[in-house]
């Protein structure tokens, strides 16, 4: 016959509360354990990644601005103040890199805890590491489509292609990406930007105009003095209109110099039918 179950007593041991103290112990707390770990290793990561960034020294200035502004122009005379690299169009590369954090970070939000399980669809995009994204597009452009050099002090593009419905959004990600980014907003007189080779044969081009340039001049507003307007039709025939940008810049103002970089021609792309049909795509 088995043995009879010891009698309940003042004696007498439980042993379903230690069963699940045993189970506590092999289940719950190495789970809790190692996510407060992978926590713990990807603030590090952060925290290297934000000491490591390629340049911490460097400033970050970009140029919003449409199609035929004199965009180039003012690239030049930016580029001509030692330690300023600013690069040309890029076709709006970065603003894919938004789309693709700001799609990795509504996921992120919207899955909740059951994005950790392994039989989730959408398993593992729950702990997607924003920080550590923000920093790696930092690098990623940093490193090959800016390309500072040793002695470059402030490092920025110029880009016509500021026209996105979420532009908000998108400059906000630039910020987020480029700590302590600055904007330079060139505008010049849209019934001439009209008129150019440029949108002439485009659909009423004064009105797409007004839309773009509407957007970008309200973005710009919530920016505070991290955003500075420029208009082409004041400085293109006298150069010291240029003066308060240099200053809200921190750039010596060069007037000599200025004038020599505004004599140059400089080089536009063709208006060809193909290159506008890849603009409208």
């Amino acid at each position: 016959m088995p043995p009879s179950p010891p009698p309940a007593g003042r004696g007498a041991r439980s042993v379903r509360p230690r069963a699940l103290v045993r189970r506590a112990g092999t289940s719950l707390v190495p789970p809790v354990r190692r996510l407060v770990a992978e926590r713990d290793a990807l603030r590090s990561e952060v925290e290297e990644l934000r000491h490591r960034s390629a340049r911490p020294d460097l400033d970050y200035l970009f140029v919003m601005t449409y199609g035929r502004s004199g965009s180039t122009l003012l690239q030049a005379i930016l580029n001509s103040v030692p330690g300023v690299l600013i690069r040309g169009e890029n076709r709006g590369i970065t603003y894919h890199l938004h789309e693709y954090h700001r799609s990795a970070v509504k996921d992120a939000a919207w899955i909740g805890k059951a994005g950790r399980r392994k039989v989730n669809p959408f398993f593992g995009i729950r702990d997607y590491p924003a920080e550590v994204a923000l920093a790696r597009c930092r690098d990623l452009v940093l490193d090959t489509l800016l390309r500072p050099h040793p002695a470059t002090k402030v490092v920025g593009f110029k880009e016509i292609r500021w026209y996105q419905d979420d532009l908000a959004d998108y400059v906000q990600f630039i910020r987020d990406v480029f700590p302590g980014a600055r904007f330079i907003v060139n505008t010049r007189r849209l019934e001439d930007v009209a008129r150019s080779s440029w949108w002439a044969d485009r659909e009423d081009p004064l009105g797409q105009l007004t839309v773009i340039e509407d957007r970008i001049l309200a973005v710009a507003a919530t920016l505070g003095d991290a955003a500075f307007h420029l208009r082409y039709d004041d400085y293109k025939d006298d150069p010291v209109q240029l003066r308060k940008l240099f200053d809200w810049l921190g750039f010596a103002f060069d007037e000599e110099r200025i004038r020599e970089v505004m004599a140059t021609e400089y080089a536009r792309m063709p208006d060809s039918p193909k290159q506008r049909e890849e603009e409208q795509s």
